[in-house]
This record gives C-alpha cells, sequence and structure tokens, in this order.
C-alpha cells in the first residue's frame, strides 16, 4: 500500500528525522507508528545517519503493531526488523541477527541491558513513553544507565501524564538526560512540588507548585510534538452514558460497614481491608457485585451490573459489543449468564471481532490499551468496571474511537451510586483536565506550521 501522508504526519517525520532527542506527544489512531518508521527508513537509507535502531514497546505491540505497519506500507519493506521476544535464548539469537530494527517489550529491557557487551543501537524509540513514569523501576534505571551511549532517542505517547507533572521527569530524562528539568527526581522535586500525603519523613504524593505547571510546559516546549487527533482527523462521534445503578439495602449495608470498620464477613471467610489500597479495591469489587474473600473464594453480591449488561446486549440486537471487566470474577460471572460471550485471547479473537463474527467481547483493559485496532468490529463499549489511571481507561476508548470507525462510539459507563465508581468516575475527569492543559500548552509549536501550510494554498 503506497503511504501518503498527512500534513501533521509529514511533521512528525521531519522531527524524528532533525532532532536527535523528540517527544511525540500525539493522540491516539494518528499513525505514530508509521510516522516513526518512515524517519527511520530515511535516516537508514537515505541519509545513513543511522545504522540499528531500537524499539521499546509493550508486549503485544512489540509482537505485532511494528511489524504489521512495516508489512503494510511499500516504502517500508526494505525495512529488515527483528523480534527480541520469547525465551532468552531466543531473544540472544534475534540480536546476533544483522538487522536495521530490533523491537523488544519493555519487561526484558533490564535484560537487555545485562547481556550486551556493547551498546549497538544508535537510535532507540520507546513506544509508550508514559509506560517509564516510574523514576523507580528496573525498566527505568536500565534506560538511564544506557542513556548516555543513545545518539538518538523518539518518545511515543497519547498519555504522557495521566497522574499529573511529577509523571514527566522520568519520560523528559530519557530524552534529555536531565538538561530541562533537572538530572534528578529530587531535584525535579524541589524546583515544581512540594508533599501532599505523608506520613513523618514518607511522601506519599506530591502536589505542584504555584506556576509549576507552566514553567514545566515552557522548558520541554522544545523537545515535545503535541498534536491531538480532533485537531487533525475526521474523528466518530462519541456518545458517553453513565448508567446508575441502586444497590439493595443489605448490599449496601455491608458496603458501608466495610468503608467504615475496614473488614466486612461474608458468608464465613471475613474480607480484610488493611490499606487504602485494598480499601478501594474491595469497595469497587462490591460495587461490581462480587468480591474475594480471605479463603480465595468468591462471594457473590448482586447481579445488578449483569442485568444492565443484558439490556444493553438486548439494545445491541447482535450487534457486537466491547466489554471491559476489572477483575477475574467478573469475567467469570459475565461469561456464566452469557454464554456466547469471548474473552480476548489471541490475533485470532481480533480478527474475528474485526470480521463482526464475535457479538460480545470481553477484555481487561490492560491488555487491550495500546496497538489494537479494533474499530472494524464494532462501536459499542461497555465499562463494566472502570480503571483508576487514565492512561488505560483512554487507550482502551480508543480501540474503538479513532480514525477508521464508520459508526458514533457509545461508551456505556455501568456505575453503582455511592460508591467508589463515582470517585474513579471523578478522578478521571481530574486528571484528564491536568492532561490536557499540558497537550495544549506543547502543540503551539505545530501551530505556526498549520499557518504557513495556509498561506502557501492561497
Amino acid at each position: 500500500m503506497r503511504f501518503v501522508p498527512h500534513q501533521y504526519q509529514e511533521y512528525m517525520i521531519r522531527r524524528v528525522v532533525e532532532d536527535l532527542q523528540v517527544g511525540l506527544f500525539v493522540g491516539m489512531g494518528m499513525g505514530k507508528t508509521v510516522s516513526t518508521l518512515t524517519a527511520i527508513d530515511e535516516l537508514i537509507y537515505n541519509r545513513f545517519e543511522v545504522d540499528k535502531v531500537l524499539v521499546v514497546a509493550p508486549l503485544r505491540v512489540a509482537r505485532d503493531t511494528w511489524f504489521d505497519e512495516a508489512a503494510k506500507w511499500d516504502h517500508l519493506r526494505r525495512l529488515r526488523m527483528v523480534k527480541v521476544l520469547g525465551s532468552s535464548e531466543e531473544r540472544l539469537r534475534a540480536l546476533r541477527k544483522d538487522a536495521d530494527v530490533y523491537v523488544i517489550n519493555r519487561e526484558n529491557v533490564a535484560w537487555l541491558v545485562k547481556s550486551l557487551r556493547r551498546w549497538p543501537f544508535d537510535m532507540v524509540v520507546v513506544d509508550e513513553l508514559s509506560s517509564f513514569k516510574n523514576s523507580g523501576s528496573q525498566r527505568f534505571r536500565a534506560l538511564k544507565h544506557m542513556r548516555p551511549q543513545m545518539h538518538r532517542v523518539v518518545g511515543l505517547t497519547g498519555t504522557p501524564r495521566p497522574n499529573g507533572i511529577a509523571d514527566l521527569w522520568p519520560q523528559i530524562y530519557l530524552l534529555d538526560e536531565g538538561q530541562r528539568l533537572g538530572r534528578t527526581v529530587s531535584e525535579f522535586r524541589r524546583n515544581y512540588l512540594y508533599p501532599d500525603k505523608t506520613n513523618g519523613p514518607v511522601v506519599y504524593s506530591y502536589k505542584p507548585r504555584e506556576n509549576a505547571e507552566a514553567e514545566v510546559h515552557r522548558k520541554i516546549g522544545d523537545i515535545v510534538v503535541s498534536l491531538k487527533s480532533e485537531d487533525w482527523l475526521e474523528m466518530p462521534e462519541r456518545v458517553d452514558n453513565y448508567i446508575r445503578i441502586t444497590m439493595p439495602p443489605e448490599v449496601r449495608a455491608q458496603y458501608d460497614r466495610l468503608e467504615r470498620e475496614l473488614i466486612l464477613q461474608l458468608g464465613d471467610a471475613p474480607i480484610v481491608a488493611q490499606t487504602a489500597a485494598v480499601l478501594s479495591n474491595k469497595l469497587l469489587q462490591l460495587a461490581n457485585g462480587a468480591a474475594y474473600n480471605d479463603d480465595r473464594g468468591v462471594d457473590e453480591l448482586h447481579g445488578l451490573k449483569l442485568d444492565v449488561l443484558g439490556e444493553i446486549l438486548d439494545d445491541a440486537q447482535g450487534q457486537p459489543v466491547l466489554v471491559f471487566y476489572s477483575y477475574q470474577h467478573d469475567l467469570t460471572r459475565i461469561l456464566k449468564r452469557f454464554r456466547f460471550g469471548r474473552r480476548l485471547n489471541s490475533s485470532g479473537d481480533i480478527r474475528d471481532w474485526n470480521a463482526g463474527g464475535i457479538p460480545l467481547l470481553l477484555a481487561h483493559p490492560a491488555s487491550a490499551g495500546h496497538g489494537l485496532n479494533l474499530q472494524q468490529g464494532g462501536h459499542r463499549i461497555v465499562w463494566f468496571g472502570l480503571p483508576w489511571s487514565l492512561e488505560l481507561y483512554q487507550q482502551a476508548n480508543a480501540r474503538l474511537h479513532r480514525q477508521g470507525q464508520r459508526d458514533t462510539v457509545l461508551i456505556h459507563h455501568i456505575v453503582a451510586q455511592g460508591t467508589m465508581d463515582e470517585d474513579v468516575v471523578e478522578a478521571l475527569e481530574r486528571k484528564n483536565e491536568g492532561q490536557t492543559a499540558l497537550l495544549n500548552a506543547v502543540k503551539a509549536r505545530v501551530e505556526r506550521v498549520k499557518s504557513a501550510a495556509k498561506e502557501e494554498r492561497k
């Protein structure tokens, strides 16, 4: 297939070719992968500035997306690509092959750094850069250690700061080695953050100082490209529907007791919530209708969300519905009620869905967040249970709400009133405001390109 880039894709390609370090903070479905591969091809075969490229990506993306894109477009056929996946022996064999692009999943970055005697890659692409937002993670420390040996670095993400500007320091460090936001996370925190939730000397969370967000946006504006899909693409309509359920009084009483006392007796086995995180998890389970107990069993409490899901399926009249679930017992109960459902588990499931052959597809947002193109199979999404992560939420919705979708995308959220469900909805909305601020701040750099193009057409 012949690739004819859009104007914004030409801009992305040019930035990757011309800049030694660049972050493409670009909306989902806008062709980050093909644009980056086009730039790589240009750098290797036309400009002779790059020899070997390392791509670090989520497992599914590393396994399928990069290779599918390279095979799809005629101009990329000469790129020699290798999957550095599988067992340790298989990965080592892959690294010994003579190729242009080596693609590895992010979980094996630390292994890669330990295994190499010499760093052979003069260009590194980090796909879903936001997954390196934790400065204490092994994957970040491994890339940070090798950063001085990387001549070119490209970071790709559509959700750069799902939880605020504190997420940005590790990502920007991988691009510029600390030139803009500080060489250590401690320095970044001193300059831009102050402690929020603490327990003595232990700090659990930070908040930005006054004017910190604007200052951070200004400092990274030259190294980051921000493009939002709604500014450039003809995106399908999207309708968000919130279906609220009311729990039965006896279930409500159990919910309230757990919240108050952190312990709830269900059946013969107690459920204990010793931390706020565990409590939140338990309350979300209760809202969904079932909860794990301390004997690793499941206590079913209500089927209200299952009833609502049944109504949505009836309304769909056999048209495909994609359901995102949170817990294994959610999946089990849904499949028990709706036996025609299928869990997303393989490339074959993706093909069958896109062919319209699966009326009910079940997926966990953590396994369906990146690199999946499901827009051909349907336009209905149901959130049986919502995640706290804005990144997972946005990426999951973008499986259907993306370029190429022909119908209005209906996103149903089944929310238990007066429960942690509502807190998650509010948290996602608050986080989205912060991320939008960043994207709007740095996307201004391409506005000149749009204006110049308009002048040329006159």
